[in-house]
């Protein structure tokens, strides 16, 4: 169901989730008041170049860039674009990917546009600790659900809900690969054992109201039904004879 990976196929992943953290650095430093979301895009197309590494994102299914940008209400899967203006307040999610050597890397984080409301805050906080949470449980033994459950609660617990029709997944020499790993106890794959060698994507996607979701008319961008705020966190790690390592973590 998943292909375990070798330390030498974990090592050029490793390689390949630098360039994704490198990228989350200079996309965070694009992500100012008055950028457009293409102006984020910018600086993460520039990263790849530097290092030499292929873009998953741009050109999957006919995906135009090389980042996902997703302001405000947008949960997953916003395209960058010229006339989508980051503003004093926003909150932008920011997904990367990157391929080197054939291997993939893909994480995602949430960053404020300035000083942002304390529901932001709280916001993103909660996503992240919920992805430190489902990290901690990737132990070998362990299951799919165990990963799920600590997400759900940590969300669930600060008054916030966690979406279901987007999950993570497993991740090697193709972005998606399985299992997918759901976000929430009792999701599919919810007995899968957790093995050294395993790879997987651990991605919350935290709403501050509904879990409910629309896809616009692009068919790519998909939006909180209530219009409130989403954050989104990834990284991706492997599952060693030492425990998790986080590959996209920042060097």
């Amino acid at each position: 169901m998943s292909t375990r990976k070798t330390p030498e196929q974990i090592d050029v992943m490793r390689r390949a989730g630098a360039v994704v953290a490198e990228m989350h650095e200079e996309c965070t430093r694009a992500a100012v008041p008055g950028a457009s979301t293409a102006d984020v895009d910018r600086a993460g197309r520039e990263v790849l170049a530097r290092r030499n590494a292929r873009s998953n994102f741009l050109g999957y299914n006919g995906f135009p860039a090389v980042i996902c940008a997703s302001p405000n209400d947008v949960i997953v899967h916003g395209i960058p674009r010229e006339d989508v203006i980051l503003h004093e307040g926003d909150i932008l999610s920011i997904d990367c990917g990157a391929i080197i050597e054939g291997w993939h890397a893909d994480a995602a984080i949430t960053v404020p546009i300035g000083a942002v409301d304390e529901e932001s805050v709280l916001l993103m906080d909660v996503t992240r600790t919920s992805l430190e949470a489902a990290i901690s449980e990737m132990q070998v033994g362990n299951t799919l659900g165990d990963l799920g459950r600590a997400v759900q609660g940590i969300a669930e617990g600060a008054g916030f809900t966690v979406v279901r029709e987007y999950v993570g997944h497993g991740i090697g020499t193709a972005m998606h690969e399985e299992p997918q790993v759901p976000n929430y106890a009792g999701g599919p794959n919810r007995r899968f054992k957790l093995k050294p060698g395993v790879v997987l994507a651990i991605e919350p996607m935290v709403n501050a109201g509904t879990p409910e979701t629309l896809t616009l008319d692009d068919g790519w961008t998909v939006v909180t039904a209530d219009g409130r705020r989403s954050a989104h966190f990834e990284h991706t790690i492997a599952l060693t004879d030492l425990g998790p390592e986080v590959l996209t973590a920042p060097r």
